[in-house]
């Protein structure tokens, strides 16, 4: 059986993607943090969709023998891929100063970490025919250096390089995507986040619905990135002739007023 792989399935963003999915009639591979949540979701997704094909399996993306025992149980179904889409993100936004080191490890390991080993491991159970997708979400924090989100913006920019590269490896084997949306409201404490941006918070915003169908377009027609949202395009375009030491204070001047920490 071929599975379409989704990460931070019970999240608000990831239940987009997966819900999605499931209207199409795909088969679905779950994995998130909570083993409890991953079953109520796979429970309620047979409820509305009988012939839907469910598996799921925790998994604790920053630990390297977490992510081997759940590859371990997908080939003991001899279960084969044929989409990944990594979701699963640590949006710690705070002073460096403020980390400590087991959040920097993290959100190190879940924001890269996990989504190399992740795509890594799914290419190798994929098969590499031309029709084989692999989706990751990174964000337009990652397109400039982020005072006071300066972890997440790095990861994310990591991420995206990553994914431009293989994309290039892979040509003619598989469609490799990186997509960049902005701020998405999930969570309260994101929604609360959001609030507190203003104007500039709703311009940015998109539903999660929104950013999981932009996406699965976006991986369909292998772009190689796509910053989701029309107002992030048009703050990027605009934004790019502004010198970095201008960016660099006015982010600095803007972030450094809320903190967000719900890992």
């Amino acid at each position: 059986m071929n599975y379409t792989l989704v990460t931070g399935a019970c999240g608000g963003l990831g239940g987009a993607f997966v819900r999605l999915l499931a209207e199409k009639g795909e088969p679905l591979f779950l994995t998130g943090r909570e083993e409890g949540r991953l079953a109520r979701l796979a429970e309620e997704l047979r409820a509305k969709y009988p012939q839907l094909q469910v598996e799921y399996f925790p998994c604790d993306l920053a630990d390297e023998k977490s992510r081997k025992r759940f590859f371990a149980y997908a080939d003991g179904g001899k279960a084969r891929f044929s989409r990944l889409v990594y979701v699963a993100g640590a949006d710690v936004q705070k002073a460096f100063e403020k980390y400590s080191e087991e959040k920097l490890i993290l959100q190190t390991r879940v924001n890269f970490e996990g989504a190399v080993s992740f795509t890594r491991a799914v290419m190798a159970r994929s098969d590499l025919d031309g029709t084989a997708e692999f989706l990751s979400v990174g964000s337009v924090s990652g397109l400039y250096p982020m005072p006071y989100f300066a972890l997440y913006s790095a990861t994310k920019k990591a991420l995206w390089q990553f994914y431009a590269a293989l994309r290039t490896e892979l040509r003619g084997k598989a469609k490799v995507t990186c997509v960049l949306p902005g701020a998405i409201p999930t969570r309260e404490d994101v929604k609360e986040y959001i609030a507190k941006q203003g104007l500039w918070g709703k311009l940015a915003v998109l539903p999660p619905e929104k950013v999981a169908q932009k996406s699965l377009k976006a991986v369909q027609k292998n772009r190689r990135s796509v910053v989701v949202g029309f107002w992030n395009k048009l703050m990027h375009i605009f934004t790019a002739p502004i010198p970095l030491s201008l960016k660099l204070k006015f982010i600095a001047k803007k972030w450094s007023k809320t903190e967000k920490d719900a890992f």
